[in-house]
């Protein structure tokens, strides 16, 4: 079957960081690849950032780009050699491809590959489109009691699972999570089931911790204070946790990158503690507490993305572990896809999570 006759909208966004509707070329597979009718893609942070900045650190928007990396979808195509999927698979997407050589993929942690090819990271068209072809490894079969929105959501709960992951959190031991925006929602649920306790979030926002509320009732919030400094909002937050050292969390997961709640993070961590850099910010921080955390033997440790989660979080999912529909807040078609970003990208408007659909029935 060719699919050349089926229209292939995307949203790509330039150089000159405008948006664009455009009908993208539709990629048949080679030998080790799959072509995936995208039937759901959640809009992230960085696809905004790409939009509004034209960059992220050293990633730079050169040319047109396919934004879109959080997605699930129908496999309408296999090539040559492709055993681990078929023709009507439903499948949740890994967005990263790396070489497979380096030593960094030889021991695992392909996650940090330098080669690497990221869907939506200029070159490499992401999935606001409806067909996108990509290496049959990085396809993973999602059960029918999960929806194409679940299977997009994989994405941004992988990153929530490596995080938790490498910060070790532990049953009946307190974690605090600074930040309730997408990440930080992902990584309150999963540090929910991991059974952490006590379990704490802060935002600026009250609408945001009044939402982590009733994802998780057993949560405690923490509305920041801007006009407070990191040290004085620290101590407002160990006072959900007790009043001695020993009270305070030995977890802390920041899930905004910003500059002043990593440095709250940083305050509210007891001795010998670990704070977990999860969200991604600046490239330099100016004021970061090095000798607060060196006396405190805090160790502080950071991701970036994740490896080897897509299996886990599918279980977590499809097994009822986890509830993650209520994330999605607002649905576009994928003929309005610039309309989704535009709305994702205003705080105002009280998103979660926008999900790019594509009803049209392929197979």
């Amino acid at each position: 079957m060719t699919y050349n006759s089926i229209p292939n909208p995307s949203l790509q966004v330039t150089k000159d960081h405008t948006l664009e509707i455009k009908e993208a070329p539709v990629e048949r597979p080679g030998a080790g690849e799959a072509l995936v009718h995208i039937k759901a893609t959640g809009i992230c942070g960085s696809d905004v950032h790409f939009w509004k900045h034209g960059q992220i650190g050293e990633l730079k928007v050169l040319g047109n780009c396919v934004l879109g990396h959080e997605a699930a979808g129908e496999v309408v195509e296999v090539g040559e050699g492709v055993t681990n999927v078929k023709v009507g698979d439903r499948v949740a997407i890994e967005p990263q491809m790396p070489c497979g050589k380096c030593f960094l993929c030889i021991q695992g942690d392909y996650n940090l590959c330098e080669e690497v090819d990221f869907l939506s990271v200029y070159p490499c068209h992401g999935t606001m489109q409806r067909f996108r072809k990509t290496k049959a490894a990085t396809l993973f079969k999602i059960p029918d009691s999960m929806t194409f929105e679940e299977g997009a959501l994989c994405e941004p709960l992988s990153v929530a699972y490596h995080g938790i992951e490498r910060a070790e959190l532990e049953l009946g031991r307190g974690a605090m999570i600074c930040g309730a925006g997408p990440i930080g929602l992902a990584t309150l649920v999963l540090a929910n089931a991991s059974g952490a306790a006590p379990l704490a979030i802060s935002d600026l926002s009250a609408e945001r911790l009044a939402f982590a509320k009733k994802l998780v009732p057993r949560v405690k919030t923490y509305q920041i204070d801007p006009k407070l400094s990191p040290q004085q909002n620290a101590i407002g937050v160990r006072k959900l946790f007790g009043p001695t050292e020993e009270d305070a969390p030995p977890r802390v997961l920041e899930c905004t990158g910003v500059e002043s709640s990593i440095v709250t993070g940083a305050y509210i961590v007891r001795r010998s503690g670990t704070l977990m850099v999860i969200g991604v910010g600046r490239d330099i921080i100016n004021n970061f507490p090095f000798m607060h955390l060196s006396l405190g033997e805090v160790d502080v440790k950071f991701i970036n993305r994740y490896h080897q989660s897509w299996p886990a979080v599918i279980r977590l999912i499809s097994d009822g572990i986890i509830d993650v529909q209520q994330f999605v807040t607002h649905r576009f078609p994928l003929e309005k896809a610039d309309e989704a970003i535009k709305l994702s990208s205003d705080p105002k408007n009280g998103s979660i999570k926008v999900i790019i659909e594509d009803q049209l029935r392929v197979l």
